[in-house]
């Protein structure tokens, strides 16, 4: 057998699982051995599960797998197989098996691949940590925050400082507030090419003037917590403690479900933040976007993020006219049905479809096109382009 078509049919030995290794062979395929039969068990365990097979006993709650047994195999699984696959497997053990208790175990925690999905639950879990987990439970959270901040918050600084305070020059020189990009297209014609560099003749510094609190960009972030959200709210938390550590802005966080809290003293730490949110539950938009209204000092200077699938619960027709009074007092209003890199999310299309009706953009956003879009934002240029754009991107 041509080695290509064998390596085929072991694949398809390893998609079709145990049961189907008779009719394989009667095929001409051999039976696997080493790490692909390592890889068949692993995915035996959860794939092919009966009464006397998978991790344990399969029983109910005190008949299950053992500790010793899980984290062997979490071991084998991360061993085995890509780190992307891991994340799947781990989810489809925690749903089929009935393992989501074993979460809370601290040496398991410690095995598990960072996932947001898995964090998601986690969270929706948190009152039922027991004591001996909670720092565990912690650490993992925070291997997913450090991954997510690593990902987004050089982009998101490098957006906010290239939109804010770059309309003027000033001729007080200041390190923090160089123009990079203008003193060096300016000063081109002074490349020295025994050195290897420019050496500009003239700097250009920014206007550092209008960073006052009165002048500053105030962000408000409303965020639903409900089940559905939870990859929305781990992201905007990380993106929220970015944009509080940043002197040119203001920046709230508010979490609603059928009712709302103002989370904005929790920005120091992300982990603290999303122990905050209280995932899970029904929706009032309509009330949150009251209270956000209530942090507008200056319109005109306000980004206001509706961070939702748009599942109201409350007041339709008030969410409505509230959402249409902030836009024609001059925030920036923009609905982002979901913060997330998997796909299309489930949203209220009905509820959407009005919501853009009022010119507010509304449209579920990878999570690395944020730091374009707070920037065109902050610059004040039309968001048309650009949610078409992002509308090809996903086709």
């Amino acid at each position: 057998m041509a080695e290509d078509v064998k390596e085929k049919m072991q694949r398809w030995r390893l998609i079709l699982g145990q049961e189907s290794q008779s009719r394989m062979e009667a095929m001409g395929a051999q039976p696997l051995a080493g790490e692909l039969d390592l890889m068949d068990q692993a995915l035996a365990a959860i794939y092919n599960r009966t009464e006397q097979g998978g991790f344990g006993s399969g029983g109910g709650a005190g008949k299950g797998p053992s500790s010793p047994q899980i984290s062997r195999w979490l071991g084998d699984v991360r061993s085995l197989f890509d780190k992307e696959l891991v994340t799947v497997i781990q989810g489809d053990a925690m749903n089929r098996c009935g393992l989501k208790q074993l979460l809370f175990e601290p040496e398991l925690l410690e095995d598990l691949e960072p996932d947001l999905s898995l964090a998601s639950t986690i969270l929706m879990l948190k009152e039922q940590i027991p004591k001996r987990s909670k720092e565990s439970v912690r650490r993992f959270i925070r291997k997913i925050v450090e991954d997510i901040n690593r990902l987004l918050e050089q982009e998101l600084r490098r957006a906010v400082t290239a939109a804010v305070n770059r309309r003027q020059h000033s001729p007080i020189p200041s390190a923090a507030a160089l123009d990079y990009k203008t003193t060096i297209s300016r000063n081109l014609k002074h490349y020295d090419p025994q050195l290897g560099t420019i050496v500009p003749e003239h700097f250009y510094f920014f206007d550092r003037t209008s960073t006052t609190a009165a002048n500053k960009w105030n962000v408000i972030m409303d965020v639903d917590q409900s089940g559905s959200m939870g990859e929305s709210v781990i992201y905007s938390s990380v993106v929220s403690c970015i944009l509080a550590s940043m002197s040119s802005l203001t920046t709230h966080i508010v979490a609603f479900d059928t009712s709302f809290v103002d989370l904005t003293e929790k920005c120091e730490d992300p982990v603290d933040l999303l122990f905050g949110f209280q995932l899970g539950g029904g929706t009032d938009i309509n009330q949150s976007v009251a209270y956000c209204q209530t942090l507008i000092e200056n319109p005109k200077k306000t980004l206001f993020f509706l961070i939702s699938d748009l599942e109201e619960g409350g007041n339709r027709a008030a969410l409505l006219r509230r959402l249409e009074d902030l836009k024609g007092s001059g925030v920036t209003v923009i609905c982002l049905l979901a913060l997330s890199d998997r796909g299309r999310p489930y949203y209220d299309a009905q509820m959407a479809q009005k919501v853009a009706g009022l010119g507010i953009p509304c449209f579920a956003c990878n999570p690395q096109m944020l730091p374009q879009l707070l920037e065109r934002v902050l610059k004040g240029q039309d968001l048309r382009e650009f949610q078409k754009e992002f509308e090809k991107r996903k086709k």
